[in-house]
């Protein structure tokens, strides 16, 4: 009687034990000095998983490098477009020669010729000439290729856009499996918590009944076993805490310093579901993609530029214009300025190869892009399918742990009575009550990976571009 009272009174105070643990747990805070306003407010903010994930669009690193990319893709579409522009520029040149040739030409463009220069023509002396002028020269026709690079670097906005696309997609899903993987190494720690706490409790309860000669000393070395057992797993689920708090702060753009708490929500988490069929998925996948959009956007980039580079077989016209004035000195005069107006026209006949080389690369780069584009549609066929798999794994999990823990509920309540009535020993008792702990640990991190799982599928049909 006295042995079956003492029984009933560990394990009331094991399960009060428990439910404290269980009431009183608080939410796990990464913890790290702050020393600004924006940290204070981080320090006493708790973020779900849809604020870690806004708060990640807003900071994290790689996400502005992709804003900044367009940016420069759009300043240079508009260094493109200067070629169909006028290039206007100015200048101002000296020179003193005693050149007969140039020392006539000077004269004549200064307003300044007199019959008696005829006389000197052969030994003028030295003169001087001032040029001050504005050049204003507009490409006419080029071949295309003005018009070709304008395309290409209309492409290449597109094609920044669809690697925002791209990072923002997985952004997304890398914070989604941080944030589950985080919470569900948390409940794996309560779990060994919650079980080093049993163990202990239990061993030495047995420790004493060895000494009093009324237990056996399998029975002690089967609970040392237990509980090296329940602290490696603690061990372990504290690495993997630390791991994804890392990964977390990482993908949030925080430095490893920064200190903030991250609210569960298991009990509002909705049990993920498999509504199409892998051949829905792919479809999707193939549509939205943005990864395939840039390789299609590439080829189409490298096709433009094909034609550019074969545009230079063809000739090419400008027109220009200058505006100035000749004089011996600095000062400006009306009386002294000249206009040269003219349109001039040049075909290259032999370039030692080099427009045929580049031409020859232009069509070996385009060949790539078309294989790349081809790599890349199999890539996210096969990261479909993969997902697809895993998801239809990880619900068929839940399933299964799911009933294991009734099972597992079952069995320690049976356990239970038989060690009340002392049929049974306290290793038995412990490993029921370990197990049935390790069943609701494994439902909670079978939801979890579902939930990771069903992430990964979003990002692989591009969902979150």
């Amino acid at each position: 009687m006295l042995k079956t009272m003492t029984t009933r009174l560990v394990l009331s105070l094991l399960s009060a034990l428990i439910v404290s643990k269980v009431s009183f747990a608080v939410e796990p805070v990464i913890q790290h000095t702050t020393n600004n306003s924006t940290s204070e407010k981080l320090n006493s903010q708790s973020f779900t998983l849809d604020q870690a994930i806004d708060y990640a669009l807003a900071n994290n690193p790689d996400l502005q490098i992709a804003e900044e990319r367009i940016n420069q893709a759009d300043a240079q579409l508009g260094i493109a477009l200067s070629a169909f522009y006028p290039q206007v520029s100015a200048r101002v040149g000296y020179e003193q020669s005693n050149n007969p040739a140039q020392v006539f030409s000077m004269i004549v463009a200064q307003r300044a010729f007199e019959p008696s220069n005829i006389e000197n023509i052969n030994n003028p002396g030295y003169r001087g000439n001032f040029r001050p002028e504005i050049i204003g020269k507009l490409s006419l026709f080029r071949g295309g290729q003005d018009y070709q690079n304008s395309k290409a670097a209309e492409l290449g906005i597109d094609a920044a856009e669809f690697e925002r696309s791209t990072v923002k997609n997985a952004l997304i899903e890398a914070v989604t499996a941080s944030y589950y993987t985080y919470l569900a190494a948390t409940e794996a720690q309560n779990v060994a918590q919650e079980s080093i706490s049993s163990v202990t409790s239990q061993l030495n309860q047995t420790q004493l009944r060895y000494q009093a000669g009324t237990a056996l000393k399998s029975d002690v070395l089967s609970l040392d076993a237990k509980l090296a057992e329940a602290q490696e797993a603690e061990i372990r689920a504290a690495n993997s805490i630390e791991i994804s708090k890392g990964s977390i702060a990482n993908l949030l753009g925080l430095p490893n310093s920064q200190a903030f708490t991250v609210a569960s929500t298991f009990n509002q988490l909705i049990k993920p579901q498999l509504t199409r069929s892998f051949k829905d998925f792919l479809e999707l996948a193939m549509s939205q993609r943005p990864e395939i959009k840039a390789a299609a956007n590439q080829v189409e980039i490298s096709l433009r530029k094909l034609k550019s580079e074969q545009g230079a077989y063809l000739p090419k016209a400008d027109a220009f214009v200058s505006y100035g004035q000749n004089s011996q000195s600095p000062d400006f005069s009306s009386n002294n300025d000249n206009v040269t107006t003219g349109v001039s026209v040049e075909m290259e006949l032999f370039s030692g190869f080099n427009t045929k080389q580049r031409v020859n690369l232009a069509e070996r780069k385009a060949t790539e892009a078309r294989e790349i584009e081809r790599k890349t549609k199999l890539a996210v066929e096969q990261e479909v399918k993969t997902a697809f798999l895993k998801l239809q794994e990880a619900l068929a999990r839940m399933h299964v742990t799911e009933t294991a823990v009734l099972a597992a509920d079952e069995a320690l309540r049976l356990v239970n009575e038989e060690r009340l009535a002392e049929v049974v020993t306290v290793t038995r008792y412990i490993e029921s009550e370990v197990a049935r702990n390790k069943a609701r640990s494994n439902t909670v991190a079978a939801h979890y990976d579902a939930l990771s799982a069903e992430a990964a599928l979003k990002k692989a049909v591009g969902d979150w571009k």
